[in-house]
């Protein structure tokens, strides 16, 4: 009975979710575990109580709050299913908090870190190198998300008041200023950009692609470029992405005083609390300059009298 049902569960999920084949799996994979650990072959016996004792069953198992959050959403789909099948009288998932995860600091690189990034792409003997370097430099001096950076206009940035106009989220438009060496890199690029476009074809991206469906760079190639030049400066791939550089540039200005408001704008952030999670950062290197550089970390006082 339970198994027919997990069956039909998956093939709704399918169906009317679109779920992928992976997705699925997990979602298999998970109720198998829940109803391994329940041991009940009558949805009667489905209560809160069970549900419960299998999430606190996983804890006690040191299973990290985010595969818990994950179990848990998977009981609580098969639940709300049953219910609406009309195979459950209640929903026992419905009320069941789910356990709090900590959201990770983001990783950030340092200014010597990136600097070594754009000069080894720039050494390269091939143009496509020097664009990518072009790329990271404006990304970190402008905080892009890489799906911003890839889909510039070529007219997106005016020259003259050093503005970049961005398109973000929600089509909502916020304007980021540009350091000037930023604006030359980007100047002494654009008369070489035909490079990247078909004989006599105009392109309205400021860094188009002769391949890409979408006619620019892609996020996935640019993804690529950053992991091999990382490889290439002693630097960990795994330290180093796109959205790493989008939180150098957050994290470096804080680290400088910026105005929280300011760096919120300038990352098109719609709420504040999602910019505050660079100022732990700076406040975590604020703690660590101190144990390391005050006078009083390494002071032993004799207190023998």
């Amino acid at each position: 009975m339970i198994g027919q049902q997990v069956e039909n569960f998956l093939a709704m999920m399918v169906a009317e979710k679109g779920a992928s084949q992976r997705t699925v799996e997990a979602y298999e994979r998970d109720l198998r575990q829940f109803l391994t650990f329940c041991d009940f072959g009558d949805l009667r016996n489905l209560t809160k109580k069970r549900i419960e004792d299998f999430i606190k069953y996983l804890s006690d198992c040191s299973y990290a709050p985010k595969s818990l959050a994950r179990k848990l959403s998977t009981v609580r789909e098969f639940c709300k299913f049953l219910y609406s099948e009309h195979l459950l009288k209640t929903n026992p998932a419905q009320n069941i908090l789910t356990p709090k995860q900590e959201k990770p600091l983001p990783k950030f690189l340092t200014f010597n870190e990136i600097n070594m990034l754009i000069e080894t792409a720039n050494n390269k003997n091939d143009y496509r190198w020097h664009r990518v370097a072009i790329m990271i430099e404006l990304m970190y001096a402008t905080g892009l998300r890489v799906s911003e950076l890839v889909a510039l206009p070529l007219n997106a940035i005016n020259y003259d008041k050093g503005i970049i106009s961005i398109s973000g989220k929600g089509n909502k438009e916020r304007l980021v200023p540009i350091a000037a060496r930023t604006l030359q890199a980007v100047g002494e690029y654009l008369p070489r950009r035909s490079e990247f476009t078909s004989k006599n074809s105009k392109s309205n991206w400021l860094f188009p692609s002769l391949y890409a469906t979408d006619g620019h760079f892609t996020r996935d190639a640019f993804y690529k470029d950053l992991k091999a030049l990382a490889v290439e400066c002693g630097i960990s791939p795994t330290t180093v992405s796109p959205h790493v550089l989008r939180h150098s540039f957050a994290t470096h200005l804080l680290s400088n005083n910026a105005d929280l408001r300011s760096v919120q704008k300038m990352l098109g952030h719609t709420n504040i609390t999602t910019t505050e999670i660079y100022t732990h950062i700076t406040t975590q290197k604020l703690q660590e300059t101190v144990q390391k550089k005050h006078p009083l970390a390494d002071y032993q006082p004799d207190r023998e009298q």
